[in-house]
């Protein structure tokens, strides 16, 4: 027999859950950032869904150059994070003399969004570079995208013509970039087989990127520890296999006993990560930034 809480203890559990429901309800979303020092914040969409990129320009920089640019999706699974990530990734690229670009996308905690929105923001964001690149210094033919986890994911879809679900074909990139450097992606968000698949419902196919690679993309670093348990690395396995498959240009790196954020585990590949990424920069001729 299941003895029954006590009056006494049965209303104070009923409290303790009321109290637990009404700050929950009454929670504020975190707050967006509207701008870094050292950066400079414009609106790659206005209206009701503004979003805005921070830009980092190096030393030296002059209206009229023709620099490379990278731009840094932050993760956080299309549920949380901001640009708080991404800044950092600006400035130090800064430092090597290119353009820094880290924009914001919407995810649930901050718009009640879903993935979909953060895919049709990502495509949004590096159009408006693209467009904007004579204004920024920028060669339009030499911006690199990257992104760590979801923000991988947001990457790749910078590389993809087509328009998936969610996304406006008036927001598509013009081109994809020259390059793609991601860190622990999600690149698999199918039903059967994908990353938080019931993030997606029924449409997760159309924006599994391994499922909708374009015959053509850009050339690929792409880092993942084998013991990451939050993304499996089987899945950069199989986009590795892809992309070789149909004549791709990657370079995939495995790192043993990394987890999903091996860089804050693994200290010393913050360095060789580092290394091996201005390496893949020089050789897609990014660095030199000029």
């Amino acid at each position: 027999m299941v003895p029954r809480p006590l009056p006494a203890l049965r209303s104070c559990l009923l409290g303790c859950c009321l109290i637990f429901l009404a700050a929950a309800a009454s929670a504020e979303p975190p707050p967006t950032p509207q701008g870094y020092d050292g950066a400079e914040a414009y609106a790659y969409r206005e209206g009701e869904n503004a979003m805005l990129l921070h830009i980092v320009k190096p030393e030296g920089w002059k209206p009229g150059d023709k620099r490379s640019a990278l731009v840094h999706f932050f993760g956080g699974g299309w549920v949380k994070g901001s640009p708080d990530k991404s800044i950092g990734w600006a400035r130090s690229l800064a430092k090597r003399g290119m353009v820094g670009i880290a924009p914001d996308y919407r995810v649930k905690d901050r718009f009640g969004t879903t993935p979909y929105e953060a895919v049709a923001d990502a495509r949004a964001a590096f159009r408006w570079v693209q467009e904007n690149a004579e204004k920024l210094g920028i060669d339009p033919g030499r911006i690199a995208v990257s992104g760590s986890s979801a923000g991988g994911h947001l990457a790749l879809w910078t590389a993809i013509a087509h328009s998936p679900y969610g996304s406006s074909p008036e927001e598509a990139p013009l081109g994809p970039p020259a390059a793609l450097i991601l860190f622990s992606p999600v690149s698999n968000t199918s039903k059967d087989l994908g990353y938080a698949a019931k993030r997606f419902g029924e449409n997760g196919l159309s924006v599994s990127s391994i499922d909708q690679l374009d015959p053509q993309m850009p050339p690929l670093l792409l880092f993942h520890g084998d013991a990451d348990t939050v993304v499996p690395q089987a899945q950069s396995i199989a986009l590795d296999a892809k992309y070789r498959a149909t004549g791709n240009q990657c370079q995939f790196v495995s790192i043993p006993g990394g987890s999903h954020s091996f860089s804050s585990d693994l200290p010393e590949w913050k360095t060789k990560s580092r290394a091996l990424m201005n390496a893949f920069l020089e050789q897609q001729t990014l660095l030199p930034a000029q």
